[in-house]
């Protein structure tokens, strides 16, 4: 029987980083996948759709390339053509997450893991075997995937995932897709720039209904200026696929018809047939239970990323892969979810870390909110990316920088300079206080924390 320090089952973005770096630290590692390496992140979620999101950008950049002087001639777009280069971008990715794994020394064995005891995992192979293997930790990363809600009738042809969203290889003429949260919003900037016609419907009062009202206001109007169809407080009665389409009934009555409807809501956490009944390991809907160490309740067994429900993002699954890693090789160490930043790929963008001005409301604490508009950005003008604004957030007295949201062209690049002050617990002047070079996006961050006391140089301070 082999014999490893620490067995991952799932080699998404939280095992093959838990693998890699358990392998670092010296540790003998095993890590199991059934499928391809880089799990849903890699596969059919973040690296994909970001893929065919900058085809999107690029159709968009080549319509208004006369604004800049750039004669192109009509504009026409092949999806086929584009789900080509997203699956050559995600080859190169899975195939370099493999040399990572072999350059580190780890063990793979492609096939289906799971726990078979306390100290031991089985994983049945492609070729029908099974072999039991001693682990002296095991850490379960084996992700979610889209929750298969029957009520939607998804049928995987005409009622869809983002899965088959993803591999499309004729452009529908229109799609209605259901749920307006990030992923729902993302396919409809997407599909709509690509040239279908695009419907949203969503059950809340307002679509992206985390972010805060201001952000939502300068993406409703992208929509509307695209085309796109939004229907809010507007549940789902019934779907039919008929031989004209799909028909999508609400709840007060409207009907449509579409050539596609794109279920966004809803996933499902891969905690099922892993063996987590036979080692006694905590499971509550679905999600594995976990401490701050991602330890489960059963000494040596930890979770990480999707399948323990904290936050469904690729990089919290790395961070909290590093954090089990350590723990379970003798370090102590602990997950902070204060200034993890998340991305929204719409145009404009949108990238917020720590709390939100709702959130800080919510909570009582007294907040002092500065601002500044990508208008005012000469590097933006420049750009022709004008749309949108950033806002940074203090705790009034202290300066402490709290959080931040930016709704514009590189927000999700533009917010990691804040999330270092916000997890460094650092204050206004730590990014005041930092020559910032011009002309550039990150003028943007200077402004906007500048603004906090009415003191941004290119934009008209608020009478104090």
């Amino acid at each position: 029987m082999q014999e490893f320090d620490i067995v991952v089952i799932g080699g998404g973005p939280g095992g093959y980083v838990a693998a890699i770096r358990a392998a670092q630290m010296g540790a003998k590692a095993l890590l199991i996948e059934k499928d391809a390496l880089g799990g849903t992140c890699l596969n059919r979620g973040c690296i994909p759709t970001k893929a065919l999101y900058y085809s999107a950008k690029t159709i968009a950049a080549v319509k208004k390339a006369a604004e800049f002087g750039v004669s192109t001639g009509e504009v026409s777009f092949d999806i086929a053509k584009a789900v080509d280069r997203k699956d050559d971008v995600v080859k190169k990715l899975v195939a370099g997450v493999g040399q990572l794994l072999k350059g580190n020394g780890v063990t793979v064995i492609n096939g289906t893991g799971a726990i078979e005891a306390i100290g031991k995992a089985k994983v049945e192979k492609k070729d029908g075997t099974t072999e039991v293997i001693a682990a002296k930790n095991i850490i379960i990363a084996t992700g979610s995937e889209p929750a298969m809600i029957p009520a939607f009738k998804i049928d995987r042809e005409n009622v869809i995932t983002s899965t088959e969203a993803l591999n499309l290889k004729k452009l529908p003429k229109s799609i209605l897709i259901i749920g307006g949260g990030v992923m729902g919003c993302e396919f409809a900037n997407m599909f709509a720039k690509f040239g279908s016609s695009v419907k949203i419907v969503e059950l809340l009062p307002t679509i992206l209904s985390t972010e805060d009202k201001q952000v939502v206001r300068v993406i409703a109007k992208s929509f509307k200026d695209a085309g796109i169809e939004v229907y809010t407080e507007a549940g789902v009665e019934g779907i039919e696929v008929t031989a004209d389409g799909v028909k999508t009934r609400l709840k007060d009555g409207k009907e449509f018809l579409t050539e596609k409807v794109l279920v966004t809501i809803g996933r499902s956490f891969n905690s099922t047939g892993i063996g987590l009944d036979k080692a006694g390991v905590e499971v509550e809907k679905g999600r594995i239970k976990v401490n701050e160490k991602m330890e489960t309740n059963v000494k040596g067994i930890y979770a990480i990323g999707d399948v323990t429900g904290q936050m469904l993002l690729a990089h919290i699954a790395s961070a909290s892969a590093i954090v089990a890693v350590e723990n379970a090789l003798g370090k102590e160490r602990w997950m902070d979810y204060s200034a993890v930043p998340g991305g929204i790929f719409t145009d404009p963008e949108i990238a917020s870390v720590g709390l939100r001005e709702k959130d800080a409301e919510a909570k009582g604490i007294k907040i002092s909110i500065g601002r500044f508009p990508y208008a005012a950005s000469g590097k933006a003008l420049a750009m022709g990316e004008t749309e949108g604004f950033m806002q940074i957030i203090t705790e009034e007295g202290t300066d402490r920088v709290i959080g931040a949201t930016i709704v514009g062209a590189h927000a999700t690049d533009l917010i990691g300079e804040v999330a270092i002050v916000v997890r460094g617990g650092g204050k206004l002047k730590h990014i005041t206080e930092t020559i910032h070079a011009h002309p550039t996006l990150p003028e943007i961050v200077l402004e906007a924390a500048e603004d906090v006391h009415g003191m941004a140089i290119h934009k008209m301070g608020r009478k104090k």
